[in-house]
């Protein structure tokens, strides 16, 4: 039950997006975007990410390896190679209460349906984890294959391989905080309701296609994500790292890899990257 422990944050970047970023289709769709100009001695690189995929899915484009190899750092939204985050990932994948002692009688009820549908048992069963924990399991069961692979893990390996050193954007606890602010109860119940192998498949379709917009779109008419949980999951999160992004740029050239759903829209970082007077374009081969 490790894995899972591990990922959970990494996942709802991706799956809890917003409309706005449907808003404001790119020119050309990519997963990977070349950061240069505005005093840049070598360019960086944006790669979006779906997190998690089935190995029969998994694809690590040829123009991504190129990238990676060009650069001296890998910055992914939390260092999953850090042995103490990823302790702390384990921690915070823990209630601090049990679920059957802090949710409603109702709410019990369908969590329990939900548990039942996905085939993992019974609320007993997961009584001391999180609600985003089950968030991760359910989706961990819904790509309906037993060998998972993670882009963010893949990035580090080749990191490692390469002796590249890898930072974080900010910290697990920092986006559990984040997470906890966003969502009531009943906003992540209705969203693990939703959930589904055919929700899955069309995901992986678009990213795989490099349809980033059509990525946002399966996404972003979820009714479980009022305008203040897309604030503070993507557009402070955003501007936050469009602040700390530069320094590192200046110092290096940096292979970033986060959430896909962080790239576009008019407050997406491409678009706040631009206002800071970068050229980012897409690399289409």
């Amino acid at each position: 039950m490790k894995k899972p422990f591990k990922l959970v944050l990494f996942l709802v970047v991706t799956f809890f997006t917003a409309s706005i970023f449907a808003q404001s289709k790119n020119q050309h769709s990519s997963v990977l975007w070349k950061v240069s100009g505005h005093g840049l001695s070598k360019p960086s690189y944006l790669f979006g990410t779906i997190h998690m995929v089935c190995a029969a899915d998994f694809t690590m484009w040829p123009k991504a390896k190129t990238a990676f190899e060009q650069t001296n750092q890998l910055a992914l939204e939390i260092n999953m190679s850090d042995p103490q985050e990823m302790q702390e990932a384990q921690k915070l994948a823990m209630g601090s209460q049990p679920l059957s002692q802090v949710l409603s009688a109702d709410q019990k009820k369908k969590l329990e349906a939900i548990l039942q549908k996905n085939a993992l048992g019974s609320l007993a069963q997961y009584d001391a984890f999180t609600l985003e924990t089950i968030m991760s399991l359910v989706f961990m069961k819904s790509f309906g294959c037993a060998d998972l692979k993670f882009y963010e893990m893949e990035f580090i390996s080749m990191a490692a391989q390469s002796q590249k050193p890898v930072v974080g954007l900010e910290k697990v606890s920092e986006q559990i905080d984040i997470l906890n602010q966003s969502f009531t109860d009943d906003q992540m119940m209705a969203y693990l309701d939703e959930i589904s192998p055919k929700m899955c498949a069309d995901l992986v379709q678009e990213y795989k296609s490099e349809d980033i917009d059509g990525v946002l779109k399966l996404i972003a008419d979820d009714d479980s994500i009022d305008a203040e949980a897309q604030k503070k999951l993507l557009h402070n999160r955003n501007e936050h790292w469009v602040k700390v992004m530069p320094a590192m740029m200046q110092k290096q050239s940096v292979f970033f890899a986060f959430g896909a759903a962080h790239l576009g829209g008019s407050q997406g970082v491409i678009a706040l990257l631009r206002q800071a007077g970068y050229h980012v374009q897409p690399v289409l081969n």
